[in-house]
């Protein structure tokens, strides 16, 4: 055997060695620490947060998304953008459904909403999950999270407990309870329990988490609660015709008036966005708008004057418009938060622009938080913060009681109008549903894009 055939053998050898050793330290090292779990172990078959979704259709070898305007291809197994909504088996799934990870109530004022009850309280939930990446988001921890990443359980307001003190004063605490799954008679019912006027979807992004809120919101309608979105307003128009006679109020958050300031800080497109503005207008649906200013980014008089005057001509002068304080958050720490003075200008350029309920949000205190009427100038609702401290709308039924001005929105507790029964058509051939819009085999569906 000659010197380079035994140089060789030894080297086969040495390697063959060197494998076996890579193997079995490979194999340590996945027993200590596993690879990501398959979709299978994640969300197990009967799992009930993996629900058929809506709005979709096959697409060569995989489904489109058709929820929202980004209408993700997904090929088997892929998620959208959202994370939350997958292709499983040639079916578009949600993964978050009755999985809400954060619950509370609120006041209404907080979300901010100023034209629906003023001084009451909403019950409020998210999933995780959703379609923009807004840098400066407050809640970044669920809406840019997976939704296995989601706490087993989670712990939300379930009813008041109530005592009277030895003077006679009475004074409740809220109770609360571990939910492993919170369906939307959960909802519904923990809402009522806690004397809630209204739910909200709101924290997260509502549009991705469509199919829960939709069954909750029909639910809350027919046990006499008010329904609430709070969204960034990246949605198409055929799901928000749908859920659109269930909201009393839908309150967007425009991020500002520039599509390169959409691109760059929100991950959208800003025309999207003002058309989703325009179908709830055109739909008839109370409509309130947040622009969150950042210093240096959105900030510019021009783009605040041009912003309002949309408002104006597409929303109407009676759409509420709120100019919110930036706080230094998530991606945009090195900002300093809004200068009061930058705020006031914000509200005195869209007041000029012909805007006649316009509020500064975040600044407690402000006069920019009182409703005004906008004929005789006269406080209407005056608040601090989220407390409301006067409300001269409600025992009027939303007139100035000086000169009997209307003021757009919901002032009385009255019970909502149910929803009409539209005409039945003939059953979905997958779901059996008469009004599904959802399933791959729809009435008047497009065709497939093989």
């Amino acid at each position: 055997m000659s010197a380079l055939t035994r140089l060789l053998s030894a080297a086969a050898s040495a390697l063959a060695v060197l494998s076996v050793l890579a193997s079995l330290g490979a194999a340590s090292l996945i027993s200590r620490f596993p690879p990501p779990s398959t979709f299978s172990e994640l969300f197990p078959a009967g799992n009930p947060s993996v629900a058929e979704a809506r709005f979709w259709r096959p697409s060569c070898n995989g489904v489109v998304c058709k929820l929202c305007p980004f209408e993700c291809f997904l090929p088997e197994g892929a998620r959208g953008r959202c994370k939350v909504r997958l292709n499983s088996g040639g079916h578009l799934k949600t993964l978050v459904y009755a999985r809400p990870v954060s619950v509370h109530v609120d006041p209404i004022e907080k979300k901010p909403v100023f034209h629906l009850l003023p001084g009451s309280w909403i019950y409020s939930l998210a999933t995780m999950g959703c379609n923009l990446r807004c840098t400066a988001c407050q809640n970044w921890e669920i809406s840019q999270a997976f939704p296995e990443q989601a706490p087993a359980k989670v712990v939300a307001p379930s009813g008041i407990a109530l005592s009277v003190s030895p003077d006679g004063r009475m004074s409740g605490s809220l109770q609360q309870k571990e939910y492993a799954l919170m369906t939307p008679k959960d909802v519904v019912d923990a809402a009522l329990a806690t004397r809630s006027r209204s739910i909200a979807y709101t924290y997260s992004e509502p549009a991705v988490f469509y199919e829960y809120m939709l069954d909750t919101a029909r639910l809350a309608r027919e046990k006499g609660l008010r329904n609430v979105m709070v969204s960034g307003g990246y949605i198409n128009r055929a799901p928000l015709e749908e859920l659109a006679p269930y909201l009393d109020v839908v309150k967007i958050d425009l991020k500002g008036f520039d599509e390169g300031f959409y691109r760059r800080y929100a991950g959208g497109e800003l025309s999207s966005v003002l058309r989703t503005l325009k179908d709830l207008h055109e739909l008839g649906v109370l409509t309130e708008v947040v622009n969150l200013v950042v210093p240096t980014l959105n900030d510019g008089p021009e783009d605040l004057r041009r912003l309002s005057a949309w408002v104006r001509e597409n929303l109407g002068r009676d759409t509420p418009l709120f100019f919110s304080r930036f706080h230094p958050n998530y991606r945009l720490q090195n900002l300093p938060q809004t200068p009061d003075e930058t705020l006031a200008k914000a509200r005195d350029i869209a007041l000029k622009e012909g805007l006649r309920f316009v509020y500064v949000g975040n600044v407690p205190g402000h006069p920019g938080e009182n409703t005004t009427c906008p004929k005789c100038n006269r406080i209407l609702v005056r608040r601090v913060g989220y407390a409301v401290l006067e409300n001269l709308l409600t025992p009027n039924k939303g007139r100035c009681p000086y000169d009997g001005t209307k003021v757009p929105g919901v002032w009385v507790d009255e019970p909502p109008k149910p929803v009409a029964a539209g005409p039945k058509g003939d059953p979905c051939q997958d779901c059996g549903r008469p009004d599904c819009r959802g399933c791959p085999v729809q009435h008047g569906a497009e065709g497939s894009d093989d």
